[in-house]
């Protein structure tokens, strides 16, 4: 993971300043985020709460550089992500960020292995290279003996364990996670709360994780709430 320093100061992994993001419909302007301020360091773990619809995860599509803000910064590595031009935003998105999903997203047509290999590949790595590090991070999450299943074999905690696997591949800056338990039954939920601490607790990567689940967000070092388009500080 990247750390970046001026001077004597460690300065966030990720960062946003007056982020605003407006959609046009037919009854006018939605303003859905309204000059939000947000600092994520290095191995922190913060959860973002709040209604459905109020704007989590347009928050996180921004942050990913999937979704331009109508105004504002998003800071990452150090550069202005929307400053970049496309090439050097798509890398960005491969290298510095890593995505887990309420739905997985896996490829149904690859094994567990070479859906992790994926984002590796597509940013260059050579296949031993991405295949050994796909083989490590899948038995970290539990699933060494699924490896060349493909998820129509695997069961829907299976599959997000292989999504959180995928999304460490490039050693991100910071891994965006948007209900990733949104999806799953009670006890399997659980299970992948557990797994994102023990990520964040061994590899100390940063995670920004956008839930609705109080039990999740108690295990966040911190947590802030959307409302109306802007961050407070919550307290569970």
């Amino acid at each position: 993971m990247n750390e970046v320093t001026k001077g004597s100061e460690t300065l966030p992994v990720l960062q946003t300043e007056g982020l605003r993001k407006d959609f046009h419909g037919s009854h006018g302007v939605v303003s859905v985020l309204r000059g939000v301020d947000l600092r994520l360091q290095k191995g922190e773990m913060v959860g973002v709460m709040g209604a459905s619809g109020v704007g989590k995860s347009t928050l996180l599509q921004i942050l990913g550089g999937l979704d331009r803000p109508t105004g504002g910064r998003v800071v990452c590595g150090g550069s202005d992500i929307y400053a970049l031009n496309r090439a050097s935003l798509a890398r960005l998105r491969n290298r510095t960020v890593g995505f887990v999903f309420q739905f997985h997203h896996l490829l149904a047509e690859f094994t567990a292995l070479e859906n992790v290999m994926m984002p590796a590949l597509i940013g260059g790595d050579v296949k031993s290279k991405s295949q050994g590090r796909a083989t490590d991070l899948l038995q970290k999450v539990g699933l060494s003996n699924r490896l060349h299943h493909k998820p129509g074999k695997l069961s829907g905690g299976e599959q997000q364990r292989v999504a959180v696997a995928r999304a460490l591949i490039n050693k991100p800056d910071v891994i965006l996670a948007d209900e990733p338990t949104g999806n799953l039954d009670e006890r399997t939920g659980e299970e992948i709360h557990e797994l994102l601490v023990k990520i964040n607790q061994e590899l100390g990567a940063s995670f920004l994780v956008a839930t609705h689940n109080d039990r999740l967000a108690r295990q966040m070092e911190r947590v802030v709430r959307i409302s109306e388009g802007r961050l407070e500080t919550h307290v569970i």
